[in-house]
């Protein structure tokens, strides 16, 4: 929304908008309670969430928030938890590509420099699964795709 806001901006220079390019404004503003409800569901859910993927991750493989003998589950919640809000926000404001340009393409270089692509392909795979769970249908499609989107930037694809 916000991305698509300043290209219009950007494009009307001085004229009014075409009906065309109000349109994104009236899709988004008959989605917008729903993306409010989910918003604030993933928010109310947000340890829960995080708990009930830990708990598949473990079941999936207990060694894989390991490194060796370090412990890395403390971590892995903390950025669990980050790119969970960071999403959510995302879907809420209906604009994936800025939420990619200031921070998953900067995370991806992170969590590939430090090899951590199959637990985070685990842990957005099994995110998209969970939340799932605390979503209406029409709640989770919202979301669904900037799941998808994390799963792919910094999973094992």
């Amino acid at each position: 929304m916000l991305t698509q806001l300043r290209e219009l901006s950007i494009a009307a220079d001085g004229r009014y908008l075409r009906d065309e390019e109000l349109q994104f404004m009236e899709t988004y503003l008959a989605s917008f309670d729903l993306r409010l409800s989910a918003y604030r569901k993933i928010q109310a859910a947000e340890a829960q969430i995080i708990r009930d993927v830990e708990m598949k991750m473990r079941a999936l493989d207990p060694y894989l928030l390991m490194r060796g003998v370090e412990d890395f589950s403390n971590k892995w919640k903390a950025d669990t938890v980050r790119v969970l809000r960071l999403s959510a926000l995302a879907m809420l404001l209906d604009d994936e590509q800025r939420y990619k340009d200031r921070f998953l393409y900067w995370f991806q270089t992170l969590m590939r420099a430090f090899r951590t692509q199959r637990s985070c392909e685990a842990t957005y795979r099994f995110l998209q699964e969970v939340i799932a769970n605390y979503l209406t249908p029409e709640e989770t499609k919202l979301i669904r795709p900037i799941l998808e989107t994390n799963r792919t930037l910094l999973g094992l694809n």
